[in-house]
């Protein structure tokens, strides 16, 4: 358990920064580190923070316009030449709209190009439907030589950012575009595919990614009050899965909880089930996230609290799950 790594007040006033910052702040560092490293981007560079690199390093940065299949080819084409690539846009576009691009171009090729997807999930906020990603693990985690990250809070982001850069090797990762609390620190721990266990517990584990991931904390502490102990697990990459984390987890409670800003069909709860079922655990798993629908336009918090992926939200899930 990693808990003396986070943030000393944790439930207290945390600092608040989107996960994109800490895209783009990764970005940067690893910027003046590799000078083999490219960006591109899709007339989104301010929205994505990439245009912190395309100031620093304006000779190694594409601005493709609104082309988001074009730029995962140019991506490709710059990789192939033996540079490391990162094409940035928003979620619902890259890699909503240029998936085939990215199958053939570049996993099929295994061409070393990082995809990255902003304002995605819920707190995309008040420009609805159309621009949450909700489906952006799904289609990403099916196609070989592809690893899939979320992070959870600005240090997280960064970290798996600049790990991703340096694996040279096709891979997704999301960020919001809401700031949420950065409750983890430059000590916590970050490696990819292994999930870090940031409470113990006995009658239920959550097994959360991305935003929700400090909301499923809060609903723990509150849960604590009560006695009813859950553990919190932050499962940052949803591929490579961590097998023997879910594993472990499932040995020591008899329910398992699943949260994510994200459809709960084809992400982080369905390859929780996955091995759940390859290693044939009679283990419940309750999926939690978002329910198969299109969801409404609004304030992100407000959002997360509609949809049941606050604090509250979550502990009601837990407790309606125990009294089964």
């Amino acid at each position: 358990m990693i808990e003396m790594h986070l943030q000393k007040d944790l439930f207290g006033t945390l600092e608040k920064k989107p996960t994109r910052d800490g895209f783009g702040i990764g970005l940067l560092e690893m910027g003046k580190i590799n000078s083999n490293l490219w960006v591109l981007t899709a007339d989104v560079s301010e929205s994505t923070r990439t245009h912190l690199f395309a100031k620093e390093f304006p000779q190694r940065f594409v601005q493709v316009g609104v082309s988001e299949q074009n730029m995962a080819g140019v991506g490709a084409g710059i990789a192939a030449s033996g540079k490391v690539v990162v094409i940035s846009a928003y979620g619902v576009f890259s890699p909503g709209r240029n998936w085939d691009q990215i199958r053939v171009s570049i996993c099929y090729n295994d061409v070393p190009v990082i995809i990255h997807g902003s304002h995605t999930g819920l707190t995309v906020g008040p420009d609805g439907a159309s621009h949450q990603a909700l489906e952006d693990i799904a289609i990403t985690r099916v196609l070989p030589n592809m690893v899939v990250i979320c992070p959870s809070d600005f240090n997280q982001a960064k970290k798996a950012t600049m790990e991703l850069i340096k694996r040279e090797k096709p891979a997704y990762i999301r960020s919001a575009r809401e700031k949420t609390p950065v409750f983890t620190s430059e000590n916590t721990p970050f490696e990819i595919g292994k999930a870090n266990i940031y409470r113990e517990g006995t009658d239920a584990y959550i097994i959360a990614c991305g935003v929700p991931v400090y909301e499923s904390l809060k609903a723990a502490n509150e849960l604590e009050k009560n006695g009813i102990s859950v553990g919190v697990v932050d499962c940052h990459t949803i591929k490579p899965i961590d097998r023997k984390t879910i594993i472990d987890c499932a040995s020591k409670t008899k329910l398992l909880i699943s949260v994510e800003d994200h459809q709960i069909n084809g992400g982080l709860g369905s390859a929780i089930s996955e091995v759940l079922t390859d290693e044939r655990l009679g283990v419940k798993l309750r999926r939690h996230g978002i329910y198969d629908i299109f969801c409404e336009s609004g304030e992100p918090y407000e959002l997360l609290k509609k949809y049941g992926l606050d604090c509250e939200g979550i502990k009601k899930v837990i407790l309606e799950e125990l009294k089964k």
